[in-house]
């Protein structure tokens, strides 16, 4: 029985493509153990046991951004998470450690490492984190989401996808969508979503927008995210929702999209051939440009600033472009054409050859 370690979590980018590579992994070998490992604070204290795996905690030990009291007792604590997880990985036997970045990524490669574990990663922002930059140096394998992720030995994998985002037929899907929305199946819908936590230029301008947008013959599906400030519009064809817990029904009546450009958002959208306007979440590292680059160059997306995404801009780009229904369909080829679905098989695969390369070497070493 193979026993696979997979670390990740605290944010959904994390979580989602290793609960895609866990269930898929459990569906081919039901007598494998698929063990993941975590915080306690992250969205997998939730998520992961309510998808039926073991969830095993590590202290969260965020790397120290500036001289401070944190950064004096980082080097304890950090070593100490390391120690926890070759605890772990020697007690349940691990046979193969899988990373997805985030906290406890670093501590479970270095413990991998120490023990001789093999390691296969998946990154999933064009711009690495730091903990898959550091793991890549003694990883096996390593797949990415995205061409020219700058990581050593990556192969592009694609976005370990959910089973109904990977399978799913939008266009067998859309009457029902449509009705699930109280939409209309027959006429265009402009999906707007905020992600998971809201973004507030996305929702202040599209609900400003909202008489514009409809009034040019389009229904808009507006799901805002968590703490919004925006209020419904009240116009008709304007649905907005706080929150979709079928988001592949959303994506099932989407004609085009307006988003931000995170790592999963954007492998989705390309996927299903669904053509966008990506607005990068303007604080952090950039990543999220880096993230649309793909769709953007191939023709599929179009990008625009946080701070230029106005009523203006709505008025003057995007509702030229919606008028004009050869060029959405151009945009929808064009996001296909980079778009992957396969891509939770194609890192399954990268796991089964770390450990092809893990057995290989321990041979060797015999």
């Amino acid at each position: 029985m193979t026993v696979h370690l997979l670390a990740g979590g605290g944010t959904a980018g994390h979580v989602n493509p290793l609960l895609a590579v866990a269930d898929r992994l459990r569906e081919r070998d039901p007598g494998a153990e698929v063990l993941v490992l975590g915080t306690a604070e992250g969205l997998e204290a939730r998520l992961v046991p309510s998808r039926g795996y073991e969830l095993l905690t590590i202290a969260k030990v965020p790397f120290p951004r500036r001289p401070n009291g944190a950064a004096v007792r980082f080097p304890k604590r950090f070593w100490e998470s390391v120690s926890d997880v070759r605890a772990i990985i020697a007690e349940r036997g691990v046979d193969v450690v899988v990373g997805f970045g985030g906290y406890v990524s670093t501590p479970a490669y270095l413990a991998a490492r120490r023990l001789g574990v093999p390691i296969a990663i998946h990154e999933a922002n064009a711009k690495p984190g730091l903990a898959n930059r550091l793991g890549s140096r003694w990883a096996e394998t390593v797949g990415v989401a995205f061409g020219g992720t700058p990581l050593r030995h990556a192969e592009v994998v694609g976005m370990p996808l959910r089973r109904e985002i990977a399978e799913l037929d939008r266009t067998a899907r859309r009457r029902a969508a449509a009705e699930f929305f109280g939409l209309d199946p027959d006429r265009p819908v402009l999906l707007a979503t905020g992600g998971s936590l809201g973004a507030r230029r996305i929702n202040r301008t599209m609900v400003d927008s909202a008489e514009t947008v409809t009034g040019a013959g389009w229904q808009v599906l507006h799901i805002t995210g968590a703490n919004s400030e925006v209020s419904d519009p009240d116009v008709p064809d304007y649905r907005l929702l706080e929150y979709a817990d079928r988001m592949d029904l959303a994506l099932s009546v989407a004609d085009f999209a307006v988003s931000r450009a995170g790592a999963a958002t954007v492998c989705e959208l390309t996927a299903l051939g669904i053509p966008s306007v990506l607005v990068p979440y303007p604080v952090g590292n950039g990543e999220q440009r880096f993230n649309a680059a793909e769709a953007v160059e191939a023709g599929g997306a179009l990008l625009v600033d946080d701070a230029a995404f106005t009523s203006d801009f709505v008025r003057t780009t995007l509702l030229p472009l919606l008028a004009a229904p050869h060029r959405v369909a151009d945009m929808s080829a064009a996001a296909a054409s980079v778009g992957r679905r396969d891509g939770t098989e194609r890192m399954v695969g990268l796991v089964d050859a770390a450990l092809g390369a893990g057995a290989a070497g321990a041979s060797r070493g015999a």
